[in-house]
């Protein structure tokens, strides 16, 4: 018998070990994707140049921006991005450095520093395999429009004041909130201005978003920043620069995980998976509405972040995701398969360890140039108007979350932007619940006389029940429904009925109570299918039901209100 049992749970254990694989073989990539990058190399190899090109200047800020310096950046772009370019669910997608990240790391890095974010960054990377393994990235498409775009203007806003200190030349004072960092700046800058350092950041700026009008497939912020180096080296401005890195990436190690910060790192880790996760996957989509015939995989896209973010770490990287903009000049370059991102990460990994020396002496003014420019261009200006003349609820969720980005933090505000949308919704769908008294002479059976219709008009009255009967209508249905007067029968009809939850289902009990308590009989008529279980379970129709009150049609129900009003005498039979 024992022999029995172990076998089996040695089969059990076999299935699920089984089924695991099978969970994870489906998320790694699929032959046809791997052999695509055979088919158009050059023109894959031209868009991973492109791109490569425009992510140098941003893996160098965001890097910088981030505190934990342009090499940790740069580590991210080619680690992230080969990984997740290989592994991801898009065969366009570009992955690495972005700003949003940045700013979810600020207050990491200030109160664990860079060994608490690259902790985080790798437990961040287990969440979201775990996420992919449990199938959660279809999930990620019900985050609402205006929440979106709200969180996209507050980090925009954002990763402009971040860029305040080495925009105006001065020293970044240490501070978990932005706006004050800006304002310190500003007050630093007035007491000793320096204005090459403004000068610099201006021309930048205004030359990417010049440029970016009218030639948007031309790299203009590396063009910018190399004119702003060369510049710089001559004229000898006294600018500060990116300073040494080192030539290559590091050796891959796991010293920094210290495995008692772990707890105190794990609601941090949540935020960032959470951030990469929804910053990927609308990448991904945004690629997908630009190209033909190719869509992406979310679970796929949550595997191929997931492993990114576990290993970049181990090299000094900071977390990435799916870059918007760096994967629309991919699409927009003619990338064809995973070969264009892969080789954008090959190519700067070619700078990283032979152009070390050069990357080092580009101001960090011109890179505050590119990001104020970059800052600029994340904002869909035409979508926010379109938001704003939708409706005034929509309006109210993208200020709600764009400021709460920018004066609580970025996870909060997401939170707090699905909350205050969800409830906008619920009371718009609240507002679609009617309880409508209509006419009864359509019930009844034409071969009744006048008489008989009217004597019974005057003791049943219907009322036809639509919409979804939940817990943000329910109190307003009980009041209307107990409110009937001056009657013996109700028939409450429901087959346009959408949903019914626990509350709307009691208060329906309810409401027939108080009617019954006042003499009144109720019958219920069709109740559409896959509504019963609420309200059986709750015993709002069970004694109804027993009673003979309860009918699939409204005719069935009238019929049997009838009958009941002759038998009790309530309502005479007359000659027909």
């Amino acid at each position: 018998m024992r022999l029995l049992i172990r076998i089996e749970r040695l089969r059990a254990v076999t299935g699920l070990l089984w089924s695991g694989w099978g969970r994870v073989r489906s998320l790694l990539p699929e032959r046809a994707a791997l052999a695509a990058m055979r088919h158009r190399p050059r023109q894959d190899l031209i868009a991973g140049l492109t791109v490569a090109v425009v992510a140098l200047p941003l893996a160098l800020g965001f890097g910088i921006s981030s505190g934990l310096g342009a090499a940790s950046g740069l580590a991210t772009a080619v680690v992230a991005g080969a990984i997740a370019a290989v592994f991801g669910g898009s065969a366009v997608q570009v992955s690495g450095t972005s700003g949003a990240m940045t700013v979810v790391l600020m207050p990491i890095m200030s109160t664990h520093g860079a060994t608490g974010v690259l902790t985080v960054g790798l437990l961040a990377g287990l969440l979201l395999i775990g996420l992919a393994l449990a199938r959660a990235g279809r999930y990620m498409a019900l985050v609402p429009a205006p929440v979106v775009a709200g969180f996209t203007v507050g980090i925009a806003c954002v990763i402009g004041l971040q860029q305040l200190p080495h925009a105006l030349g001065v020293d970044a004072r240490s501070s978990d909130k932005v706006a004050v960092m800006a304002w310190h700046a500003l007050l630093d800058f007035l007491a000793r201005p320096h204005w090459w350092a403004m000068t610099v950041t201006l021309v930048v700026a205004a030359l990417l978003l010049v440029g970016a009008s009218v030639r948007p497939s031309l790299p203009f912020s590396l063009v910018a920043v190399a004119l702003a180096t060369v510049v710089a080296e001559l004229a000898g401005l006294p600018l500060a620069r990116i300073g040494d890195l080192p030539a290559g990436l590091p050796a891959p190690s796991l010293d920094f995980l210290d495995p008692a910060a772990v707890p105190s790192l794990l609601a941090p880790a949540v935020a960032v998976a959470a951030l990469a996760a929804l910053e990927s996957l609308l990448s991904a989509s945004v690629s997908d509405g630009m190209t033909e015939g190719k869509r992406h995989d979310p679970d796929r896209e949550l595997f191929g972040q997931g492993l990114a973010n576990l290993v970049t770490p181990l090299f000094g990287g900071m977390p990435g995701t799916g870059a918007i903009v760096r994967t629309a000049i991919n699409v927009r370059s003619g990338a064809q398969s995973r070969l264009a991102a892969l080789s954008h990460a090959g190519i700067l990994a070619l700078i990283v360890y032979t152009a070390a020396g050069l990357v080092s002496r580009i101001p960090l003014a011109a890179l505050a140039g590119v990001l104020l420019a970059t800052s600029v261009r994340m904002v869909e200006r035409d979508a926010v108007r379109a938001m704003f003349r939708s409706t005034r609820g929509d309006g109210v969720v993208l200020v709600l979350t764009a400021v709460a980005t920018l004066m609580l933090d970025t996870v909060l505000a997401v939170i707090l932007g699905l909350v205050v949308a969800g409830a906008m919704a619920l009371r718009a769908m609240a507002r679609n619940v009617s309880l409508d008294a209509e006419p009864l002479r359509h019930d009844l059976q034409p071969h009744h006389s006048e008489d008989e219709h009217a004597l019974l008009a005057e003791h049943i009255v219907t009322y036809r029940l639509a919409g979804p009967l939940f817990f943000a209508a329910a109190h307003r249905f009980l009041r209307e429904l107990s409110e009937v007067s001056d009657m013996s029968v109700v028939v409450v009809r429901m087959s346009r009925v959408t949903t019914i939850d626990a509350s709307g289902a009691l208060a329906l009990g309810d409401a027939i109570g108080r009617l019954e308590r006042r003499g009144v009989m109720v019958y219920v008529s069709g109740i559409p299918d896959g509504h019963h279980r609420p309200l059986e379970a709750l015993g709002v129709i069970a004694r109804l039901d027993r009673a003979g009150q309860v009918f699939a049609t409204t005719t069935e129900a009238i019929a049997a209100a009838r009958e009941r009003l002759h038998s009790t005498g309530i309502v005479p039979r007359l000659a027909g």
